[in-house]
């Protein structure tokens, strides 16, 4: 019962400190890349809310890629915690192997190392594709936004607007729209092979999610390449069509992992890298491999440190010394993150590259953990 509560004990106090340092780490790197959306109102036209739910659904790739560091810095911050308030002596002294706190760690890794898959694996890539079609099926919420005076605005998708002048009461004066979209292409209701219109007004002012124009002319080119003008005194723009170049397509970090994995369907091991023929990355064979090994491989690496981080509890050195060993065991622990993270992107170099990122681990795990059980019986003798 006693030994229960221990162990729950350190359960909590490492639990803690996870979600605290991940909470922290993921709230300012989200902050500062909210910043960095802001684009989406500013140069795209969007609305806040669209901002903000595409925001909030990004928050899950930064505390997925937080997740390695933050455990590695919990389980150092509370074996130092533990160490410095006696309450390790205290363990040992009572009888308590060494080798069941480090079962006990290994254990807890586990349990992160399936809450990253879960993340990295599902959660991420459907809440990223979720704020792409978000982005997809926004409107652009003001016009205003999109167009500065006396400057070309390109923010609109093959859409071009110049405006000189926007004066005090909100009217655009001297207009001109370049439209290779053929969004407006209803204004020429009579010639339905028109393209490319240019649109001059010497007027105009929003109304709704409607564009009046002004004294004007439209002109436009048919399929046998004759220009046409057509002048008009009022002319109505329905805006609730265009798009802005913002990406919508999603990306392959925004793509499900079972898509990626059925990319490789024709790949065999230690035989050129190719992709099905169903794959739509087909230039972007590389970035598969990397996609997945970030998905599925990376969070590997995090029993890895967790042992590493173990050789804390069975160093027994003297005071100065175990300052040396304290900052050069949590130093490796962050260097094998590190190096995790460099070797990530020459997995798509090779199958070999790949397979050693995937078996590095994996044959790591064993070798230390039996250097762990070794250290701890040879201190019991």
């Amino acid at each position: 019962m006693v030994k229960n509560k221990i162990y729950s004990y350190f359960l909590e106090e490492i639990f803690k400190s996870f979600v605290t340092i991940l909470f922290a780490f993921s709230i300012i790197a989200w902050t500062v890349r909210s910043v960095n959306f802001l684009e989406l109102i500013v140069d795209d036209g969007h609305s806040l809310k669209t901002y903000l739910y595409f925001s909030a659904l990004n928050i899950t790739n930064i505390v997925t890629k937080f997740i390695p560091l933050s455990f590695l810095l919990a389980l150092n911050l509370s074996i130092l915690k533990f160490e410095k308030q006696n309450e390790l002596i205290i363990l040992w002294t009572s009888g308590i192997k060494k080798i069941k706190i480090i079962n006990l760690i290994f254990f807890v890794s586990f349990f992160v190392l399936i809450v990253h898959l879960i993340f990295s694996v599902f959660i991420t890539p459907i809440a990223l594709n979720k704020s792409r079609f978000l982005v997809k099926e926004s409107t652009v919420s003001s016009f205003n936004i999109l167009v500065k005076a006396n400057n070309f605005s390109d923010s609109l998708k093959k859409t071009t607007v110049f405006v000189e002048k926007i004066n005090s009461e909100n009217e655009l004066e001297t207009i001109f729209i370049r439209d290779e979209s053929n969004t407006f292409q209803s204004l020429l209701s009579n010639d339905s092979n028109a393209s490319n219109l240019s649109i001059f007004a010497k007027k105009g002012f929003l109304q709704g999610k409607s564009l009046i124009l002004e004294n004007g002319i439209i002109q436009s080119i048919n399929n046998k390449g004759k220009l046409n003008n057509v002048g008009f005194e009022k002319t109505v723009l329905f805006l609730d069509n265009i798009s802005t170049r913002t990406i919508s397509e999603p990306k392959m970090q925004e793509t499900s992992t079972l898509s990626l994995l059925s990319c490789l369907e024709n790949s065999y091991l230690f035989s050129k890298n190719y992709l099905s023929d169903e794959c739509k990355f087909q230039d972007g064979e590389k970035e598969v491999f990397q996609n997945i090994s970030r998905r599925i491989g990376m969070p590997l690496y995090i029993p890895l440190v967790s042992l590493i981080t173990c050789l804390l509890l069975v160093s027994n050195l003297k005071k100065k010394k175990r300052m040396i060993n304290t900052f050069s065991v949590g130093f490796s622990g962050f260097i094998i993150l590190i190096l995790a993270e460099i070797f990530l992107r020459y997995t798509g170099n090779s199958k070999f590259n790949t397979l050693l990122y995937f078996l590095f681990p994996l044959i790591s795990l064993p070798l230390i953990y039996i250097m762990l059980i070794f250290k701890s019986n040879r201190e019991l003798n």
